[in-house]
């Protein structure tokens, strides 16, 4: 039997809390790193169906040279706990420049 809706909001909301951060990875799945880049603090909506989305879109520096390939989720600014994420369309900055995610094709769904 599957889990109620309501439980899965629960939980959804749950990871929300845990993840406080969001950082964006290269192919191999190690996170950037360089020039002005840095995790971006993040909220989440409230959960409906299981599924949670950033509160907004996020914008990152991207540093020279660098293929932004997914995004994971951390628990801190700088180390914590890396929670996972997805893969994204790679997008290679042969400068410096700016990446958003967005919120509305970014998600944490457990249904």
């Amino acid at each position: 039997m599957a889990m109620a809706t309501a439980f899965l909001n629960v939980c959804a909301d749950a990871g929300g809390a845990a993840i406080t951060h969001i950082g964006l990875v290269n192919g191999s799945g190690t996170e950037l790193t360089g020039g002005s880049y840095a995790r971006k603090a993040v909220t989440w909506t409230t959960a409906s169906n299981g599924l949670i989305r950033p509160s907004a879109d996020l914008v990152f520096d991207a540093p020279a040279g660098s293929t932004v390939a997914g995004w994971r989720g951390f628990s801190a600014s700088t180390s914590g706990t890396n929670y996972g994420g997805a893969d994204l369309t790679s997008q290679a900055f042969a400068t410096a420049g700016t990446y958003t995610l967005l919120a509305a094709s970014t998600s944490i769904d457990l249904d």
